[in-house]
């Protein structure tokens, strides 16, 4: 498993990004998404309401991003599933495997598909229902101060070029509007659940995705 801090050249990135030395690559073409901070929602992107989630202890208390990765069923992409995992609307019937987790009511704030397709179930003021059991730096219940991004994505496959290109947009938004959101508060469901989760994976390129940060310094 390669964790955020298990990646070598992680830090190393974060600091050539701080001090202007490496910008984006040429492929990420930031166009630049930006949060309603009134609605708490990612503008110019479908918002599609999920019924898991509810009220933070702390409205204001909004510190930390959370990566993580999903496949419905488990490496397979496209298709309605996830959405409807979100919106508990998966029927158990429609694949073995949904019948193993039929009652499970998750979300997270935004999905990032295969194709770079951004989509929002839940308003970031509120809470996300995706990190569950977690501690970040001494401080449990990670879902109470964070935001969750799924990728559609497994531990087995690469994730594809236009993931980082989105993820890297999406999440400069969140930290222009949300600076407690730091590079070094940007962390895998894996560094925050270890031994119980392994996302966003082996595959998911930290450095890569640290060098195509946009985030206001």
């Amino acid at each position: 498993m390669k964790s955020r801090g298990n990646a070598d050249s992680l830090e190393a990135a974060i600091g050539d990004r701080i001090a202007g030395r490496r910008g984006p690559p040429p492929e990420m073409d930031l166009p630049r998404y930006a949060v309603d901070r009134a609605a708490h929602r990612l503008r110019g992107v479908p918002f599609v309401e999920s019924p898991n989630c509810d009220a933070r202890p702390d409205a204001d208390d909004i510190s930390l991003l959370v990566v993580h990765a999903i496949s419905l069923p488990p490496n397979q992409f496209g298709g309605p599933w996830v959405e409807r995992l979100f919106t508990n609307r998966l029927d158990p019937a429609a694949h073995p495997y949904f019948e193993t987790i039929k009652g499970l009511k998750v979300s997270a704030h935004l999905l990032i598909d295969r194709g770079g397709r951004v989509a929002q179930y839940v308003p970031f003021h509120m809470r996300a229902w995706h990190a569950g059991e977690s501690c970040f730096d001494g401080r449990r219940r990670c879902n109470d101060f964070s935001i969750g991004i799924e990728l559609e994505g497994c531990d087995e496959q690469p994730f594809a070029a236009v993931q980082y290109t989105r993820l890297a947009q999406v999440a400069g938004a969140l930290m222009a509007a949300y600076p407690a959101i730091r590079p070094a508060r940007i962390v895998g469901h894996s560094d925050i659940a270890p031994g119980r989760k392994t996302d966003p994976g082996p595959h998911f390129d930290w450095t890569r995705f640290i060098y195509g940060l946009e985030y206001p310094r």
